[in-house]
């Protein structure tokens, strides 16, 4: 009996070592919480730029160069908060990966980033589409809704409740799709609040130990 014990417990812990070597693991939740901390303060930005230029919104096609220099700061400030978030990220995860032995760039890594490039490139230039076309109210829904798809997309090849954000940013999306006025705001939920929220999660769940 307790020979079958031993093997047994053997057995688990070789599905365990397999399940892990095909998950991406090392993904810190600290990153999600400075990521969600670079959106806050990227919405009180475009608080700021979108209420100073309210007219400009209002009279697009009679103040079209107005218009794309609002948009070009609107995209700016996006991108600042998208770099911070991924510089902050990989710095974060490497320093997990190094802990554990592990290659921050192995496998299961390049599975996470194929399942989430094709959706967040495809809702990139959708939103570039939208701006361009005059249909500025759309922009955020999309934004979280084609992250919410890419987080659900990456899920199964890296920790399971990744899913769950994913299916938050989505319901996030299309109720901000009712409330277009409210667009920043639900943004600023999406991208902000609710990754700070998973990111304490996950960091308490599997980086605290560590």
């Amino acid at each position: 009996m307790e020979n079958d014990r031993q093997q047994l417990e053997a057995l688990q812990d070789i599905r365990k070592m397999m399940k892990d070597s095909s998950k991406f693991i090392s993904l810190s939740g600290l990153s999600g919480v400075f990521a969600g901390i670079y959106a806050l303060i990227g919405a009180w930005l475009g608080q700021q730029v979108l209420g100073r230029s309210s007219d400009i919104l209002v009279n697009r096609y009679t103040e079209a160069v107005n218009y794309y220099d609002l948009m070009l700061d609107c995209i700016g400030i996006c991108l600042g908060v998208l770099v911070l978030s991924i510089a902050t990220a990989l710095f974060l995860t490497a320093r997990k990966a190094k802990k554990h032995n592990r290659s921050l760039f192995d496998h299961s890594s390049k599975n996470v980033f194929w399942s989430m490039s094709i959706p967040l490139f495809t809702g990139g230039v959708f939103c570039l589409l939208l701006l361009y076309h005059g249909y500025i109210i759309l922009v955020c829904p999309a934004m979280l809704l084609f992250y919410g798809l890419a987080l659900v997309s990456s899920s199964k090849y890296t920790e399971s409740d990744i899913r769950y954000l994913g299916y938050l940013e989505i319901a996030l999306g299309l109720l901000a799709g009712f409330y277009t006025g409210k667009g920043l705001l639900f943004w600023a939920l999406g991208f902000g609040v609710l990754h700070i929220i998973y990111g304490f999660i996950l960091w308490f769940k599997y980086d605290r130990q560590s």
